[in-house]
């Protein structure tokens, strides 16, 4: 998978993520004064979100020493929002407060809720211990549920069997929530045999599959061009009178039709799709249909799919990540460019990922000039380039045999010192080589040692136990440019085609 495809997958990029984290301070910054109007602890916690990183405890402290009152329930909703908005540490602290501070007994689901917090903010292994130190007696089958989510995210699949077993043994199961996690994570490593005996398992028990079920079970036939199973199962699920189908399904079909080679028989489940936008999924839904357009080759629907994106009257980052690879991917850089200069002139939040598209896209084409011109702008703009930029030219340079400018790229990567933009290992080796062919065996050295002093031995023992006779410089084929990926992660959410399921102790 190249780094254009994983910047269109990945709508809140971590790259995004890096330049916010940069914002934050290293002191905690409260309010010294609330007007009355309007003033609520819901809107003191909201607006604390500029610094994730800090304690949200202050805050509650500071609403207790004016005299105001704290009400469990609107804790609760607040930890609900948390969780929604990925403030997961943040949830978890005033989760923690409710129980310990304001001694509040906590619900199974608030259990089973904090568990899952845990678990995404100190780890499994934390979770596990939480999970124990909970009496027999309170352990519920949401509070099961939510460690067999947290196994499965980890993808320990051996524990993870084993706590469905015991949630078989233990209770009752009439919802099919559990087994939507056991489906999606057999889906997400490929055990596809597993899927349709657990479903035939849960018609013999009288567990009605669901919306995420059904979803789940169509990505997994998308996913592997079973052309027939997916249209089988879409059959059966048009003909479930009480089954809503959304967008998202047949968005699913119509790439599992475009994954076949089957373009043609997309675009009528594409315009399906589309009449099934809500006013609520139109963000998401929009951007998915700018990608599946573009891969099935209709620049005119990319463009009338943008129209109607703009129509919402709010422009995000990740519609313009969207609409300006899937332009690129069809070869179209003057719509491109063009719609970038919208971007640039008007946005009012700096996203990195979007020069980078067309950064990465130009030097997979070798247009390393017009690469070259979107780096001067960004330094233009008063901005410093992310390490993926200068990773992603190194490698373009590469490409071209112009190993002086590759050397001078590879050491502004390391030097932005930043994990998720690092070079790929071919790229550096391709590096050392021309340094050592150069006779500069003290250079190479230099750029070994400032890849250890900047904390990548792994990158240094991989360039140091390398093939002999491996030649990066050989590689025509764009995989060097191509396994960026292997340092710049895009995304932190497992997801299975176009859906991503959660585990929601409190449903």
């Amino acid at each position: 998978m190249n780094h254009l495809r994983r910047a269109r997958e990945s709508l809140d990029s971590v790259t995004t993520r890096v330049l916010r984290r940069l914002s934050y301070s290293t002191q905690t910054r409260f309010p010294t004064s609330f007007s009355d109007a309007g003033d609520s602890l819901r809107l003191r916690i909201i607006t604390h979100g500029g610094v994730k990183r800090t304690s949200i405890i202050p805050v509650l402290h500071q609403w207790i020493e004016e005299g105001k009152r704290v009400k469990p329930n609107e804790l609760v909703s607040l930890i609900r929002l948390l969780r929604q908005r990925r403030r997961f540490k943040h949830a978890l602290e005033i989760s923690e407060w409710l129980s310990d501070d304001m001694k509040q007994s906590i619900a199974p689901g608030g259990i089973a809720i904090q568990l899952d917090l845990i678990s995404k903010v100190h780890g499994l292994e934390q979770a596990e211990k939480y999970f124990n130190s909970i009496p027999e007696s309170v352990r519920s089958l949401e509070l099961h549920g939510a460690l067999l989510n947290c196994y499965a995210k980890n993808k320990c699949l051996v524990k993870v069997e084993g706590m469905f077993q015991k949630i078989r043994e233990s209770f009752s199961v009439k919802k099919p929530l559990s087994y939507n996690v056991m489906l999606n994570l057999y889906a997400q490593l490929g055990r596809h045999e597993k899927l349709d005996a657990l479903m035939l398992e849960m018609e013999e028990q009288g567990i009605n599959c669901d919306s995420f079920t059904f979803n789940i079970r169509l990505n997994a036939y998308a996913s592997t061009s079973d052309i027939e199973g997916m249209e089988k199962l879409l059959l059966k699920m048009e003909a479930d009178p009480c089954l809503k189908l959304d967008w998202n399904i047949y968005a699913v079909a119509a790439n599992g039709y475009l994954k076949a080679g089957l373009t043609e028989m997309s675009l009528p489940l594409l315009k399906r799709a589309e009449q099934l936008i809500s006013d609520n999924a139109a963000k998401y839904a929009y951007e998915t249909l700018l990608t599946l357009y573009a891969s099935s080759g209709r620049k005119d629907e990319v463009y009338r799919v943008w129209n109607l994106y703009k129509k919402m009257g709010r422009f995000y980052n990740s519609g313009y990540i969207c609409v300006i690879s899937s332009l690129v991917k069809l070869d179209d850089f003057d719509g491109a460019e063009m719609i970038f200069a919208g971007w640039e002139s008007g946005h009012t939040v700096y996203s990195a990922d979007i020069p980078i598209v067309l950064i990465s896209a130009y030097c997979q084409r070798d247009f390393l000039e017009k690469a070259e011109g979107h780096v001067n702008r960004i330094i233009k703009g008063g901005k410093e380039p992310h390490a993926a930029v200068w990773s992603i030219l190194a490698s373009g340079y590469q490409r071209n045999n112009k190993m002086e400018k590759a050397v001078a790229a590879v050491k502004k990567a390391i030097l932005a010192n930043s994990p998720l933009g690092m070079p790929n290992h071919l790229t550096l080796v391709a590096c050392v080589d021309y340094l050592e062919a150069q006779g500069e065996g003290k250079a190479a050295n230099e750029l070994l040692k400032m890849l250890k002093d900047h904390g990548h031995d792994r990158l240094v023992n991989k360039i140091n136990n390398r093939n002999v006779g491996e030649n990066a410089h050989d590689r025509k084929d764009g995989s060097a440019l191509g396994q960026i990926e292997e340092n710049v992660e895009l995304h932190d959410e497992e997801k299975s085609g176009f859906i991503e399921f959660k585990y929601e102790a409190d449903s």
